[in-house]
């Protein structure tokens, strides 16, 4: 497949998308983006169908069928151990929601350990997040939902309310990043912000939840007894092959993207993005293939970055499986029993320097001292730097010259 026909299917029924305002009936007053800039990425509101979607409450867009999941032997057959998988692990339970999948569908509506949350990837920018499904509200808030749909379930929650939703993608795009919309209120909802930004609910902020992108065999490997989204979608798609072919080449060019992208880093370098407290960091994959560990501080947290091989893009090769390897990072805490670790890399693997024990690429000590001892997750998202600096313009790069 070449560049042009992924572009050709990307523009597929852009005149029914320049319609999701009228369809979905979204208020256009006080937006915190500019409208100027929100782009018909092409498909019409669900026309890329996000999976456990409940349908618009006007009833102009309909429900999806909800995620299926099999075991990770199953999933043996179908996915290769290089293959990008979002990896989500709440109170014990951990799933993989394998790329192949995600770039055709973009948000699974799930269910994790009791806790309602939505997986989300934007092929355009590399992202992948997650996030709690269950809104915080303010009184102001819940009365503004009940305006708009009156028949929401909004729920008492101590002084506020609670509202939970599914989000389904509305075929447009803000600064060539996912927008996407919820059932109650059909407001848009920025995925790199995870921020309400256009409609009723427009600065309400999600609960971002720690997400890993990291190769399946990794993921079989940390969790044989984990959950895999399955192909049984309900949708006949060619999973397993990318449309976004050659997308991500290190020398390309971001697709409805206006503007100059920041050129401390070229366009399309993929960085572990960190936002904590008032700092957020970028570190670009080039750094991190060269020195493998970096212990940094963001927000006043002290944290360490892992990165190893092993791991496809999804978005080179016509076939994900096949794509170059880009390897995978996690971010985790450097602090553990009261005390704060330092990280290297020694050939072999993760070593921190207190104890000589092993760590793995899910912050899990393997060997040594402090085996069966985790480190807490810290969210992040791996991104490509063209996304994530258009959003957050102050980021600091870590390992470069004079930030701004």
């Amino acid at each position: 497949m070449k560049r042009a026909a992924w572009l050709g299917w990307l523009l597929l029924g852009s005149a029914l998308a320049q319609g999701a305002w009228q369809l979905l009936e979204i208020p256009r007053e006080g937006p915190l983006v500019s409208l100027q800039q929100v782009e018909a990425g092409g498909p019409p509101p669900q026309g890329i169908p996000a999976l456990g979607f409940s349908g618009s409450h006007n009833g102009a867009v309909g429900p999806s069928p909800p995620p299926r999941f099999e075991s990770v032997e199953r999933a043996r057959g179908w996915l290769d151990a290089r293959e990008p998988v979002l990896v989500l692990e709440l109170a014990g339970e951990a799933r993989a929601y394998p790329l192949q999948i995600l770039v055709w569908h973009e948000i699974v509506n799930d269910v994790v350990a009791g806790r309602p949350v939505a997986v989300s990837y934007c092929p355009l920018c590399n992202s992948g997040l997650a996030f709690d499904r269950k809104l915080r509200l303010s009184d102001a808030q819940a009365q503004a939902v009940r305006a708009r749909n009156p028949g929401a379930l909004l729920a008492r929650a101590g002084e506020g309310w609670t509202l939970e939703v599914t989000f389904g993608t509305s075929g447009m795009l803000y600064k060539s990043n996912l927008l996407m919309f919820d059932n109650a209120t059909a407001t848009l909802w920025s995925q790199i912000l995870g921020m309400g930004v256009v409609g009723t609910l427009r600065g309400v902020r999600l609960t971002t939840l720690p997400l890993q992108m990291l190769g399946f065999g990794a993921f079989a490997r940390a969790f044989p007894e984990g959950r895999v989204l399955s192909r049984d979608t309900g949708f006949e798609r060619n999973y397993g092959e990318n449309p976004y072919f050659a997308y991500d080449a290190p020398e390309g060019r971001p697709f409805l993207f206006r503007g100059q992208p920041d050129a401390r880093l070229p366009a399309m370098e993929r960085v572990v993005a960190v936002r904590l407290g008032n700092e957020t960091v970028a570190y670009p994959y080039g750094l991190l293939r060269e020195v493998r560990v970096v212990n940094d501080g963001v927000g006043g947290v002290p944290l360490v970055v892992f990165w190893r091989p092993g791991t496809a893009s999804a978005l080179d090769r016509s076939s994900v499986a096949r794509g170059r390897d880009v390897g995978a990072a996690g971010v985790f805490d450097r602090r553990l029993g009261g005390r704060e670790l330092a990280f290297v890399w020694d050939d072999a693997g993760f070593v921190d320097l207190q104890t000589k024990s092993r760590w793995d690429l899910l912050g899990r000590a393997v060997a040594g001292p402090l085996a069966g001892k985790r480190l807490e997750p810290v969210a992040h998202d791996n991104t490509l730097w063209f996304a994530w600096a258009a959003f957050f313009r102050n980021t600091r790069v870590y390992g470069t010259g004079p930030q701004p």
